[in-house]
């Protein structure tokens, strides 16, 4: 099995910021991986924002710079869960990203 590296990242409600929560490796990251899976939570994968995120101190707030991308990574996840904005519900309760469709 591939040693794997994982990050876990919340976002502080009290504070409106995304945190890094928690690093791993090896059989803990595993042993994460296969719970997330398991789950149903979206793993991202993408070696550069890895090594951007790595860099940031366990219990830190991810800087500004990478807002943009957490920020989509986050509803896309959200999106992949079925939770969607309330504006793209239809009368009928079915969800259009196209408020027209």
């Amino acid at each position: 099995m591939e040693d794997k590296r994982v990050i876990n990242i919340n976002y502080n409600e009290d504070h409106n910021v995304p945190e890094i929560v928690q690093k791993a490796s090896g059989l803990e990251a595993n042993d994460i991986i296969d719970m997330a899976r398991e789950a149903g939570i979206y793993i991202h994968e993408d070696p550069v924002l890895f090594s951007h995120l790595d860099e940031i101190p366990e219990g830190s707030s991810i800087p500004q710079e990478l807002y943009a991308i957490m920020a989509e990574i986050l509803a896309y996840s959200y999106v992949l869960q079925g939770k969607t904005p309330e504006q793209w519900r239809r009368p009928d309760g079915t969800v259009a990203i196209n408020r027209k469709a």
